[in-house]
């Protein structure tokens, strides 16, 4: 009979420290999943509350100030005055809060809102917010061997897909929800100027792909390579036009491949 018990008691106690470590395991997952979302709400208040302090919708007509050489029919590229408005933005109390915002990024047809950052590399808005706090969500920035005015032929703009849909989290859906269909255009608001770009091209490309490659100046190899992003695209946008003297936009998102990237081309069709 003692060797029996023995038996019942080393069993139970066998369950016992199965069921604390699985207790254990839990309360971690928990704490973890609580630590994740405590970090995407931190960030998408951080946003809003920026949001809420700079923007203001505009109630003024959009007036073109300036359009591509190329553009000789406004009408092709539809440079006259759109219906949408984009964010009128005060970058002087943006800039207070921090003097690396070069812009304001809108995308038309999806709830993508955010202040434009560049650092002097590309880590440091990685895993920081626009105001600098340490976030995984990160911030919407350019490339830091871009020119800060958007004026190269190429400006790419990284963003985080976050899974709350927060930052570039909804940027795929131009394409996987057909979302392009609804607008294919997007602003970046400076102080100088609203820029309205056209999108041409929607791609997964390889981080080493060609997509990402930068351009000291316009030209024919330019042309050549916005010809073959267009064809890159995962549909048909119909555009036409595309030259050498373009200047476009790149944004760029993370996917569930680590060596894959969802790409967004576009290009200005008109400065308001």
């Amino acid at each position: 009979m003692g060797k029996k018990n023995d038996k019942k008691k080393g069993g139970g106690f066998f369950w016992k420290i199965l069921f604390i470590t699985a207790l254990a395991v839990f309360c971690f997952s928990g704490y973890q999943l609580f630590a994740i979302y405590r970090g995407y709400k931190a960030g998408v208040d951080e946003y809003k509350e920026v949001e809420h302090q700079v923007v203001k919708e505009s109630q003024e007509p959009l007036v073109l100030k300036d359009q591509p050489e190329t553009a000789e029919d406004p009408e092709t590229l539809e440079a006259q005055a759109p219906d949408y408005q984009p964010p009128e933005v005060d970058f002087e109390e943006l800039k207070s809060m921090n003097p690396d915002v070069i812009g304001w990024l809108d995308v038309e047809a999806l709830d993508i809102s955010y202040p434009i950052v560049q650092g002097e590399d590309n880590d440091y808005y990685l895993h920081r917010t626009f105001r600098g706090q340490e976030n995984f969500a990160g911030s919407i920035f350019v490339d830091a061997s871009n020119a800060a005015d958007f004026s190269d032929p190429n400006t790419i703009i990284y963003g985080h897909n976050m899974k709350n849909g927060s930052m570039f989290g909804t940027l795929r859906r131009l394409y996987d929800q057909e979302k392009y269909k609804d607008s294919k255009y997007l602003w970046i608001c400076t102080p100088e100027g609203k820029f309205r770009y056209e999108i041409f091209s929607l791609q997964y490309a390889e981080v080493t792909s060609d997509t990402y490659t930068l351009f000291s100046d316009h030209g024919d190899t330019f042309a050549s390579y916005l010809e073959d992003m267009r064809q890159r695209s995962q549909v048909d946008l119909g555009t036409e036009g595309l030259s050498g003297n373009d200047y476009i936009v790149t944004l760029s998102t993370c996917t569930s491949d680590d060596q894959v990237r969802f790409v967004v081309q576009a290009r200005w069709v008109g400065t308001y």
